[in-house]
């Protein structure tokens, strides 16, 4: 009876192990855990994993030297009619490293079909880099933060890599905000590959600070794509921005950059004065029902500084290289400023300027004389592939396109390349970007 028992019990181990076996061949699904809900204050470390999807419940702030991790792959939607913003504060760090097979989504709780810009608030960062503010600036968007009088130019707040931000902008007292906000974020902090998506405000603006980005896209921004002001001097290299003809800010123009020193034009150090370099920016080039408010491809205004090399300027409504202030002008006049090996392409003409010191003419001669191209007939000498599709973009130039050629000029923290605008014969969109935002399933 005793041997009779053991051998049963050993062909009911034996059963239970086939049972549990799986071939090579079959799929095991795990179903996704349910969502789960954040807000308030995180204090201490959370990470945010990818095997729910999370959602924004209000503002939510980190604080206290916390880090928040996001796991690549992650969904991270809003709760609609709660101004959803994700706020990480001072000497805390948002980790949110992507990959190109699993990028990380920040985007609206609304369903698939019916999305829309300013759904959420969007991201703000908040660092201890320096600004040329000399007493607290208030966050803005009705963010009860301050920011501006640090001095730690290799301030970290955290990562951000294989990232889309989609359908952001409305503050937490109505004021929109961008998609992506730095407040004097320092040059530790790591911004590589991030998209944004129909952003109600800008697409991304920075406040001071140090921060250097690579491969950064705005797509179908309403106010302007990059926004820099009260002293930044960190760098991007590989920028695009793709603006939809028929959306636009009813209140202000939208601009692929837009520059100054601070509201005043004053003089306060440092200096604005962004590094670009590899930038695509692709206006509506007057396609039909383009909205009034589209602009150009450069502002530059109120005393700031630039450097905008190696880039290329397309189908901006009302113009290329726009400078709006005497400062401005003499700036690019004596040297200060560069503009150099780009190529210019506009609707609109290819450069204004509203100063007593600096004409349009003086302007184009300097461009021409420093490796600019200006191009009339975009369409068709430009040769990049398809730029102006806003459901499959292509931004390769074409062989022959004057992109391919022209003399690298040396900017900072940009390495050298074969070509002008942000790409040559490869495209670092493939994989991660979304071009379909509103018919994406979460």
């Amino acid at each position: 009876m005793k041997t009779q028992k053991l051998l049963i019990l050993f062909l009911a181990a034996v059963l239970g192990f086939t049972s549990c076996r799986r071939t090579d061949d079959e799929e095991i699904i795990v179903p996704p855990k349910a969502p789960e809900t954040i807000n308030g204050e995180i204090t201490a470390n959370k990470t945010l994993t990818a095997d729910r999807v999370w959602y924004l419940d209000g503002v939510v702030l980190v604080k206290n030297n916390a880090t928040l991790t996001v796991e690549a792959g992650t969904v991270v939607r809003a709760k609609i009619g709660t101004k959803a913003a994700l706020v990480i504060d001072k000497g805390s760090k948002l980790i949110a490293d992507g990959t190109v097979t699993k990028p990380i989504v920040f985007t609206s709780g609304k369903d698939a079909g019916a999305r829309t810009p300013g759904d959420w608030g969007g991201i703000i960062l908040v660092g201890k880099a320096p600004t040329n503010r000399t007493t607290p600036v208030q966050v803005e968007g009705g963010v009860a933060l301050t920011y501006g009088t640090d001095n730690v130019p290799a301030d970290n707040s955290g990562t951000l890599r294989y990232v889309r931000i989609e359908y952001a902008g409305i503050g937490v007292n109505d004021s929109e905000i961008n998609a992506l906000t730095f407040y004097a974020v320092g040059s530790g902090t790591i911004v590589e590959n991030v998209q944004t998506v129909y952003a109600n405000d800008d697409a991304y603006e920075f406040f001071g600070g140090t921060v250097n980005c690579k491969n950064l896209i705005a797509f179908g921004t309403a106010d302007d794509d990059f926004d820099f002001d009260f002293g930044f001097n960190g760098s991007l290299q590989f920028g695009l921005a793709l603006r939809d003809p028929k959306f636009v800010d009813a209140a202000d123009d939208g601009n692929g950059i837009e520059c100054d020193n601070d509201k005043d034009g004053t003089d306060a150090t440092p200096i604005t004065q962004p590094k670009l370099s590899n930038l695509t920016l692709i206006g509506p080039n007057n396609a039909a029902n383009t909205a009034s408010r589209h602009a150009y491809g450069n502002r530059w205004r109120r005393g700031a500084k630039f450097i905008f090399n190696n880039s290329i300027i397309l189908g901006n409504q009302k113009g290329g290289l726009n400078i709006e202030s005497d400062k401005s002008a003499n700036f690019y006049k004596n040297g200060d400023s560069q503009f150099k090996n780009n190529i210019v392409a506009p609707f609109g003409v290819p450069f204004l300027v509203t100063a007593t010191t600096l004409t349009a003419a003086e302007m184009q001669v300097k461009a021409l004389a420093d490796g600019n191209l200006i191009i009339a007939d975009a369409n068709v000498s430009l040769k990049l592939t398809n730029p102006f599709s806003l459901t499959g973009p292509n931004f390769l130039p074409a062989t022959g396109s004057p992109a391919l050629a022209g003399t690298f000029v040396a900017t900072p923290n940009a390495t050298a390349v074969t070509y002008r605008g942000a790409f040559g014969t490869t495209d670092w969109t493939a994989g991660w970007a979304n071009w379909d935002a509103q018919n994406t399933k979460y």
